[in-house]
């Protein structure tokens, strides 16, 4: 399972507020983030995150803190027992992804093999 840190669900949680506050009328709301694995990146695989109004097929749910992220059937070997934070900075800000199941990583963090 995927743990969040505070940083984390605080930073996922304005997302969806801000989200729900811009949204078009009628248009359907975010229900929690979306993480996913894609072939890509400088070392092999890369992290995909986007807000995510409903589950799909396949989906595991994790729930923590009032917030729901979605992992695909695809994903969920390759996330399983990470943990995600979100760091801010001068020079930037971001989640953070630590994953025992990523045997290297770019110098990014964003990718893995």
């Amino acid at each position: 399972m995927i743990q969040l840190t505070d940083n984390a669900v605080a930073a996922i949680k304005t997302a969806i507020s801000r989200a729900s506050e811009n949204a078009a009328p009628g248009a359907q709301s975010a229900e929690g983030l979306r993480i996913m694995v894609q072939t890509g990146g400088c070392a092999g695989f890369k992290y995909m995150m986007g807000l995510e109004a409903q589950t799909r097929d396949g989906d595991e749910l994790v729930h923590q803190d009032g917030v729901t992220l979605f992992i695909d059937s695809d994903s969920q070997p390759h996330l399983a027992g990470m943990t995600v934070d979100f760091v801010s900075g001068l020079d930037s800000s971001g989640f953070v992804f630590e994953n025992p199941n990523a045997s290297s990583k770019c110098s990014c963090g964003k990718s893995f093999s």
